[in-house]
């Protein structure tokens, strides 16, 4: 029997059969088989070759198991990087009050900053790399930032934690808040880009060797995977390493039945944005870039609101061709307490994306005709459309879409 063998055999036993982000003892046991991995397996290599035969069976294992080998592979790169890397972590909080809090104060409760810490420093801990992490409160009625600030004070005084708020920005004419007049314009892309700026500036980081990563306020993204990101840009050279739930070796655990109108969605960008054709999954809350690249990618943004990813993708792109990385993730839906579950952004950021042809890309007429689909669209229009969406786009791999377009603006627009 392989060493590799062996270790499925030790892990299992202690990995959690279903992952509720709301359980401390959950994610201990994941870090714990995420350390037990990485005593039994002496290099990065090997690490890998287990991933893969796990990837191979993939409906064998828990998530669990699939999240705890990626973690490993993922401090085994940043231990093993030749030169000390600065990692910044940046999201954005509103209506969070809930899940800021502990499990046992609140029903929904993640007690996710003290978690994105702990998660942080297993990941960096042994390695000659540090690390700092933002929070940026998007105007949060119920006052996430100010929640925040007492439990760094009392908790994680000692820890490169911060706080920062939009509305501040948008008072002293900060260059992020650009085209805001209140909080209430930015829906997450006006805290993210703000906080990233920042943490671009610190004096702290090593010039040439610091990344700027985004994630989401929840815990659906564990931040022990950051070290893959890392690679890709470091080791691998990109200006961009992105968090993709589409790859093969991604794993996911998805709740709701959003797929269909997610698939139209994704259908719909890249008949106007071809440029970004390597890409499929946009929205992964999980994505990192180059320190010394993102603030000139950052400058005369438009987008404030949910589709500020697909911008900063495509700035990224016309800047430099294929300067982005897909990075496979594990990756488990928190959808209790999700201050998104209620919204319908599709046909927003849609609109959004139709803006960012027109600005960045020569006029096409294909890519005209969805544009000029969504141009004032009604939320009613959009719904009939996503109640008749073709079998050829719901039934279809999304990551076939780049190269199939036989459904035009007016198929869909006909009733």
């Amino acid at each position: 029997m392989t060493d590799r063998r062996k270790l499925q055999k030790q892990i299992l036993p202690i990995a959690p059969v279903t992952l509720d982000l709301r359980r401390g003892e959950d994610l201990s046991a994941v870090r714990d088989m995420a350390d037990h991995i990485l005593e039994a397996l002496s290099d990065e290599a090997a690490v890998a070759e287990f991933e893969d035969e796990l990837i191979a069976a993939k409906d064998r294992f828990p998530l669990s198991v699939h999240l705890a080998v990626k973690m490993a592979r993922s401090k085994r790169l940043l231990v093993s990087l030749d030169t000390p890397v600065h990692g910044s972590v940046v999201f954005a909080a509103y209506k969070e009050h809930n899940r800021i809090q502990r499990p046992e104060e609140h029903e929904h409760g993640e007690d996710f900053l003290r978690r994105k810490v702990d998660q942080l420093r297993w990941l960096f801990d042994g390695s000659h790399s540090t690390w700092d992490l933002t929070m940026v409160d998007d105007g949060c009625p119920e006052g996430s930032g100010r929640i925040a600030e007492r439990i760094i004070e009392t908790s994680l005084a000692d820890e490169p934690v911060r706080v920062l708020f939009l509305e501040n920005a948008i008072q002293d004419g900060h260059p992020m808040a650009e085209g805001l007049t209140s909080t209430a314009e930015s829906n997450k892309g006006g805290a993210i880009e703000y906080g990233m700026w920042e943490a671009a500036g610190r004096e702290s980081a090593r010039p040439g060797r610091h990344v700027i990563a985004f994630t989401d306020a929840d815990l659906s993204t564990h931040l022990g995977q950051l070290g893959l990101l890392i690679d890709g840009i470091v080791t691998g050279g990109a200006d961009a390493a992105i968090g993709s739930r589409r790859e093969k070796a991604s794993v996911v655990i998805k709740k709701g039945v959003r797929n269909t109108r997610g698939k139209l969605f994704i259908y719909l960008w890249k008949r106007m944005l071809p440029i970004l054709d390597r890409v499929v999954d946009t929205q992964c809350g999980f994505k990192a870039f180059r320190a010394e690249t993102i603030r000139e990618t950052l400058d005369g943004m438009i987008e404030k609101k949910f589709a500020f990813d697909i911008e900063l993708l495509l700035k990224t792109e016309l800047r430099r061709s294929d300067s982005i990385t897909k990075v496979p993730i594990a990756w488990i839906d928190s959808e209790a307490g999700s201050t998104t579950t209620e919204l319908s952004p599709y046909l927003g950021m849609l609109q959004s994306v139709a803006r960012f042809y027109r600005k960045y890309l020569p006029a096409d007429a294909g890519a005209e005709s969805f544009a000029g689909l969504l141009d004032g669209l009604t939320e009613e229009e959009w719904n009939g459309i996503v109640d008749r969406i073709p079998a050829s786009i719901a039934d279809r791999d999304p990551a076939e879409f780049g190269r199939f377009d036989q459904v035009t603006a007016d198929d869909l627009a006909s009733p």
